[in-house]
């Protein structure tokens, strides 16, 4: 039985090093050591075998490992049809195209937001999404989209949770909530990052089921609020196209 937990143990910490590389593409033994608080001495084990399988690359100039082809070979399989990424790239790309801004899609996961797709905008100045980013379900815009829509239980255990910012006022949160309801849209200036603007709305599948969130992000030099509720409208109607296209 101990052996079986040391085992179990070992495959748990060799994929939260694969999960490291969701925030960045190159990483060092230091910085892995540092982000799943592990000795490196356990780290450099566990990148050694994750290497030698396939699943890691280590650069000998710098001393970075990154993601290996092992793990585009085992993406390759993955069963795309039903896949709201997938399916609704082109869609995303088409709305890029035509506001100028990112646009990004989100999914819930727990009391986080994932974001799972991302279209960044051609402008010079641009906000860039990074695909796989998991944030927190209290402050912006997809947030907001995403905790509204969510059953009553996950929204009082967000309320709860310990990791909620002392600088959101529950009550004030709670009523934007309600109001997300009544509007189909969310807005959010510089809640998260100074200077960055979003607007948000709601992707229902053809059950009336929430599917995920569709947001626009770009600086707020470029998104005031009137701008953010004109583009709400046109980000409502073509989340209407996307939840028909995933059935």
């Amino acid at each position: 039985m101990e052996d079986r937990k040391l085992t179990v143990r070992a495959v748990e910490r060799a994929l939260d090093i694969l999960l490291c590389f969701t925030q960045e593409s190159d990483l060092s033994l230091t910085e892995i050591s540092a982000m799943i608080h592990l000795h490196k001495s356990t780290v450099h084990r566990l990148l050694t075998t994750l290497e030698e399988k396939g699943f890691l690359l280590r650069n000998e100039a710098t001393e970075k490992y990154r993601l290996g082809i092992r793990i585009w070979e085992l993406s390759t399989h993955l069963p795309i049809s039903g896949e709201p990424s997938a399916l609704l790239l082109p869609a995303m790309e088409r709305l890029r195209d035509r506001l100028g801004e990112t646009v990004s899609l989100y999914l819930r996961d727990d009391l986080e937001r994932v974001r799972i797709q991302a279209v960044q905008s051609r402008q010079a100045i641009r906000r860039v999404a990074q695909i796989g980013a998991r944030l927190p379900l209290s402050v912006g815009a997809s947030s907001k989209v995403l905790a509204a829509f969510a059953p009553p239980e996950v929204q009082g255990r967000l309320l709860q949770s310990p990791d909620w910012p002392e600088a959101v006022d529950k009550e004030q949160y709670m009523r934007q909530l309600a109001e997300i309801v009544r509007t189909g849209y969310a807005t959010s200036f510089e809640e998260r990052e100074p200077g960055a603007a979003a607007v948000a709305v709601p992707i229902f599948g053809r059950s009336g089921k929430l599917a995920a969130a569709l947001s626009l992000s770009g600086p707020v030099n470029r998104l005031s609020r009137a701008t953010l509720e004109e583009y709400a409208a046109i980000l409502k109607e073509n989340a209407a196209e996307m939840g028909l296209m995933l059935g």
